[in-house]
């Protein structure tokens, strides 16, 4: 069995594919009306259609929730919160935050009250710290992980 991505329900799936394009960069891949395949495993779906697949009504279907959000890393941080700072359409669900490892992270609402969150990526903040000073073991300890796993991704990052 192979995990091949998310699928959520969206009220306006024109405004839902916009978003997505415009604010997280997917592109569509396939396009069949009331269902979208993004890039990146994402997938939209009308709420009629959704609904009608799991024997609901679309009044059945609750949207905005605190239960599930989507998660979506970038390399450039500092770049995605202006971008992010630029539209004010955006509903934060509160600003940027610094993890207790160094990872920054803010979350807010798509345009059906879905969670986004985006963080930058943990070798962005393994390659922060060693740019700031941090010796491999000191970037460990203030990561909480082990040396090894920092190794590693300093390795991967150079290649």
């Amino acid at each position: 069995m192979n995990y091949r991505g998310t699928l959520i329900a969206v009220k306006d799936i024109g405004k839902a594919q916009q978003f997505y394009h415009e604010v997280l960069e997917l592109e569509v891949v396939m396009d069949a009306g009331e269902h979208v395949q993004l890039t990146e495993g994402m997938f939209l779906q009308t709420v009629e259609s959704w609904g009608g697949f799991i024997n609901r009504t679309s009044k059945d279907i609750v949207l905005e929730n605190n239960a599930i959000e989507l998660y979506f890393e970038t390399e450039d941080m500092d770049a995605f919160i202006e971008k992010l700072a630029a539209r004010k359409e955006i509903d934060f669900l509160h600003p940027v935050m610094e993890h207790s490892w160094g990872q920054r992270a803010v979350r807010f609402y798509d345009v059906d009250k879905h969670i986004i969150e985006v963080a930058e990526s943990l070798t962005s903040v393994i390659k922060r710290f060693i740019d700031s000073g941090l010796t491999i073991e000191e970037t460990a300890e203030r990561m909480g992980g082990d040396v090894g796993y920092i190794k590693a991704a300093l390795e991967q990052a150079n290649d």
